[in-house]
């Protein structure tokens, strides 16, 4: 081996944002955060939980498939979030699909790389999880994996009303280091439409990604600046 080749192949590495999609209500908050990462060049590790593809069947009537990924993630992203298929063009070659019951996946390991995880939606049942250090399927080991290395961890918690138990699970992770954020939409950006709520809450879980998007107007101090357009 030349000296420095391990060194240009580990910088040339591969180093994805793993997304979690659980069984929560909001599979339009995790296509906008899937948009949002390919649009700013990020690589992408998806994995959907089994309980994620009801709730997505049930809100955008498309069934993924294992052996169809691609396709059936191709045609949700281009979904809005009123359910009006080819809103959006995804590019989505850049993007890994984990099963989720592949314990064996890369994103289980602390020695993959990657630069963190984002749930979104979050169940309160993967809350629990993660907090509890279950494990039971791929998603909650890749966010016991993200904990424990120290990577940014982001959980968008999407549930009402939140039970005590829910609440200090929610303190475990936040004491654990993970980012805390409720899929509470804003409404000084000038929302207009259902996607504007949609993307509010996208670019706020992108916002503490660290990761650069234009989704929603921000906050500049002025009163009534949304409406001055």
């Amino acid at each position: 081996m030349k000296p420095g080749t391990y060194g240009d192949e580990h910088t040339q590495q591969r180093r994805p944002w793993v997304v979690g999609v659980s069984g929560a209500s909001g599979t339009p908050y995790a296509a906008a955060v899937l948009r949002g990462l390919l649009a700013a060049g990020e690589s992408v590790d998806l994995v959907v939980s089994r309980a994620s593809r009801l709730t997505l069947l049930d809100e955008t009537g498309i069934a993924f498939r294992d052996a169809h990924w691609r396709e059936d993630l191709a045609a949700w992203l281009a979904r809005g979030a009123d359910g009006k298929p080819g809103t959006f063009v995804a590019d989505v070659d850049d993007v890994r699909y984990w099963a989720a019951g592949d314990l064996a996946a890369g994103p289980s390991s602390g020695s993959y790389p990657v630069k963190g995880m984002l749930i979104v939606p979050a169940s309160t049942a993967c809350v629990a999880g993660v907090a509890l250090g279950l494990s039971k399927d791929l998603l909650q080991r890749a966010a016991s994996v993200t904990l424990k290395e120290r990577r940014r961890l982001v959980v968008a918690v999407r549930e009402t009303p939140l039970n005590g138990q829910t609440l200090k699970q929610l303190v475990a992770l936040d004491e654990a280091g993970a980012v805390v954020l409720p899929a509470s939409p804003a409404f000084y950006a000038g929302a207009t439409h259902i996607q504007d709520l949609v993307d509010f809450v996208a670019g706020r879980v992108l916002d503490a990604a660290g990761v650069p998007h234009e989704l929603y107007r921000r906050w500049e101090g002025e009163l009534g600046g949304s409406r001055a357009d």
